[in-house]
């Protein structure tokens, strides 16, 4: 491809960003398979995306290791040795590295740069990228690969400023261990980093205090060690395993969930659900009954079980209720999967304190102060999420046709073409953008899907002389309008979660993932390229 830059500017034939899973893929199809001169730009000194960041304590997969992992590679698949059922940060980290290396990946990854704008040269049909350290390269193409859970949300309290001991967000953890023997730490936040980080910190801590504004479902991670058979048993089963991943509504390999809870009696319901605890994880969500998220009766049935279990594990009444969640439905927000999280607070040295009646006023120097007292901490740990789905792209100066940023066109919430391409911002492609089912799915087989279907659309305007591709905005109000009537017919609107937006003061309320499921999204995908690309504008 022939492209026009000036003398100051790298050229290339597509800019990626970001080197997590959906990077360094993305970077395998389009320079080993396309040929195409590619270069991927990472914040980050190394692989990882997500799982270089999230370093904090108790940082673990809530997917099963063997299928948190790509699948395009047998024996890739074949030759990793996962050493337990849910990996940890580490591990995770590790196992890309290895991905990078294996397929000489690094050789064409920029590390320790951070991409600040992009802008769409209408006349060359070029995107100009420069980094903050003032590099410019440019590309036809330009590819977020920036991942929907990395733009850390530390919340603007009062006076964090004043505050004499040390914090952090759990999204953007130091590379050194943080030691919290003997300290007294304050954790706010309750989603999954939170639980994962609350029985680890408070085995090493003086004392924890957790402060909650919103119950949270979980259920019981059951991790274990794998043993030598359990390895050979998931090595057997390749095929099968990536078949019923593939088949599923969230890309879990579990057989799909036809029964619905109006076909049981209470007693086989309860049999069920118990079955599904014993087992732990996400089956007790995706592997259970095939209604719980569109019927609030249903949705009870599990409701009332984690409420149950919490009770029965929490010594303390009054500790107990407040851990059971009573304003959202099961699965309305994230749910998190944990390990000995309600445990915890039977644990002479952990307290909870409830912000919603009693917010948080400000941080002080010596701690942080409620409306009912303050609460002297050495150290205080935010595990208060991300701007999720959209907050990386917008962290970023991207300017499409006639110089409309991105932001502005997103001022109302996000509007995007299959989660894939914004209207207005030609040659730019989302991997699991808002509008996909991304967040809502086992996330490696979600971005496999998009980095296949993007890298194949790329080869075929190759192969017909095109050289633009841009989402036609009737299409993508069409699908803005879809992704929302989808998600209407489920319970995740009963809910103020980051799918919406909700943690992020001011951010437009508008549910982002696409919610009927990975077979439908993939089938409507396959469609759309085998009819031309239909909804996107094509041209030389």
């Amino acid at each position: 491809m022939s492209n026009q830059t000036s003398a100051t500017e790298k050229n290339l034939d597509a800019i990626v960003v970001g080197a997590g899973f959906s990077g360094l893929y993305m970077l395998k199809r389009l320079r080993d398979e396309l040929g195409l001169d590619a270069r991927v730009y990472e914040t980050g000194s190394g692989v990882g995306g997500a799982w270089y960041w999230n370093r904090y304590p108790g940082a673990r997969c809530d997917s099963e290791s063997f299928y948190y992992c790509y699948s395009f590679d047998e024996a890739l698949w074949q030759e990793w040795e996962w050493s337990s059922k849910y990996p940890e940060q580490e591990e995770i980290r590790s196992y890309l590295d290895h991905v990078a290396d294996r397929f000489d990946l690094k050789k064409d990854i920029q590390f320790n740069t951070r991409v600040v704008s992009a802008h769409f040269d209408e006349v060359n049909n070029l995107w100009h990228v420069e980094m903050e350290n003032g590099e410019k390269v440019s590309a036809p193409f330009f590819i977020s690969a920036a991942g929907v859970l990395s733009s850390a949300n530390v919340p603007d309290f009062k006076g964090l400023d004043s505050f004499k001991g040390d914090w952090y967000h759990t999204g953007n953890w130091p590379h050194e261990k943080v030691d919290f023997t003997g300290k007294r730490v304050g954790l706010i936040g309750t989603g999954s980093s939170g639980m994962q980080s609350t029985p680890v910190i408070a085995a090493e801590a003086d004392h924890l205090t957790v402060f909650q504004r919103t119950a949270n479902f979980s259920t019981p991670a059951r991790n274990a060690p794998y043993t030598p058979e359990r390895r050979k048993e998931i090595k057997a089963t390749y095929m099968e395993t990536w078949d019923k991943a593939h088949a599923s509504h969230g890309g879990f390999p579990y057989e799909p969930t036809q029964a619905t809870t109006t076909e049981y009696s209470d007693e086989q319901i309860q049999k069920a659900l118990d079955g599904v605890w014993a087992e732990g994880g996400f089956k007790f969500l995706w592997g259970s009954f095939s209604d719980l998220m569109v019927s609030k009766d249903a949705n009870k049935y599990a409701a009332d079980y984690i409420r149950d279990k919490i009770r029965g594990t929490v010594n303390d009444p009054k500790t107990a209720e407040l851990l059971c969640p009573t304003d959202h439905p099961y699965g309305a927000k994230r749910p998190p999967i944990d390990t000995d999280y309600f445990e915890t607070f039977n644990l002479e040295n952990v307290s909870l304190v409830d912000v919603k009646k009693s917010p948080i006023v400000e941080v002080t120097p010596n701690g942080i102060r409620t409306e009912d007292g303050e609460y002297e901490l050495d150290i205080i740990v935010f595990a208060t999420g991300f701007d999720a789905m959209t907050g990386t792209l917008l962290n970023i100066d991207i300017q499409g046709r006639g110089g409309e940023t991105l932001e502005h066109k997103w001022e109302a919430g996000p509007k995007t073409y299959l989660g894939l391409q914004v209207a207005g911002f030609p040659n730019m492609f989302t991997i699991t953008g808002p509008g996909s089912p991304s967040v809502l799915s086992n996330m490696p087989v979600s971005i496999e899907q998009h980095v296949e279907w993007i890298s194949d659309c790329i080869e075929s305007m190759r192969d017909k002389g095109q050289k633009v591709i841009e989402a036609d905005p009737a299409a993508e109000e069409a699908w803005v309008a879809h992704v929302n009537e989808v998600a209407e017919m489920t319970l995740f609107w009963e809910a103020n979660s980051w799918y919406l937006g909700a943690n992020i003061p001011g951010k437009p309320r508008i549910f982002m993932p696409y919610a009927a499921g990975l077979p439908a999204y993939r089938q409507k995908c396959n469609e759309v390229a085998e009819n031309n690309y239909e909804g996107f504008r094509l041209s030389a």
